[in-house]
């Protein structure tokens, strides 16, 4: 990877992250087109400038961000499944990493889901829809957020719609997600740095060097991001993800069975 790659990623991961597409399948697919070696570094990577995108969330949302105690409290809960799972099938986590095609059938599938959303859940004249997250509702979050260790998932698409399923609006479900972003980002990007030096790798400076360029320039996408999505999903509901979900992991199942096998290198 040169810096070159490394900004690409990064304005790919700032544009998705907070958009129900998968961050980590974009960049994923990304590589595999712009022959990226998928080392360990490139792994690294693209974990830890997900925290660049993330920290916008900690920007945009200052005043809300730090609130009670409970608040943290309901976040620390939603976050427990993530560290359960995440450490008990790390190795089969990385191993889906390395596969673009499983990239592509969780798009698929992701947008057939997103298609239905709004019909399933979004219910506006329900009395029982409200902004009001409890500790079991977080968990339950939570507990959808864990499908996004599927690469293609999305992170954000799965806690919303768990968000909406536990009777929230979808623009609380939508801003609940990107708090919970922060814990589990922080989270990942630690454990991955830890497992890098535990096997006994070192960064040169030029890694230091794109690893910095790489969150910073996620974290300006990102703000841009952001805000647009939250107007967006609030007027205009799921569908456009939806749609857009199924034609890339179409043409992506497309490539790689009939024209060129889509690998990482």
């Amino acid at each position: 990877m040169n810096t070159l790659q490394a900004i690409v990623l990064a304005i790919i991961e700032g544009i998705t992250e907070f958009l129900p597409v998968s961050s980590t399948g974009h960049m994923i697919i990304a590589s595999s087109f712009f022959g990226i070696a998928h080392d360990d570094f490139t792994k690294l990577f693209t974990i830890v400038i997900q925290l660049g995108a993330i920290l916008s969330v900690v920007i945009l949302y200052f005043k809300r961000f730090f609130q009670t105690f409970d608040f943290y409290f309901k976040l620390l809960v939603a976050f427990i499944p993530a560290v359960v799972l995440g450490l008990l099938l790390s190795d089969i986590i990385d191993g889906l990493l390395e596969n673009p095609v499983t990239v592509a059938v969780s798009l698929l599938i992701g947008g057939i889901i997103l298609l239905k959303v709004d019909e399933w859940f979004n219910k506006p004249n329900d009395p029982e829809v409200s902004t009001e997250i409890t500790y079991a509702k977080a968990f339950k979050i939570g507990l959808f957020q864990c499908l996004a260790m599927i690469p293609g998932v999305s992170r954000s698409g799965a806690s919303i719609v768990g968000g909406m399923s536990q009777k929230l609006t979808r623009t609380s479900a939508a801003e609940f997600s990107f708090f919970l972003a922060v814990p589990t980002m922080l989270g990942a990007t630690a454990k991955k740095c830890y497992d890098y030096y535990k096997a006994g790798f070192e960064l040169s400076n030029d890694q230091v060097n794109m690893l910095v360029i790489g969150n910073i320039v996620a974290f300006i996408v990102a703000l841009l991001a952001i805000k647009t999505f939250i107007g967006f999903l609030t007027k205009n509901g799921f569908k456009v993800f939806g749609y857009y979900r199924i034609l890339a992991g179409i043409i992506l199942l497309l490539i790689h069975f009939f024209i060129h096998p889509l690998t990482i290198i």
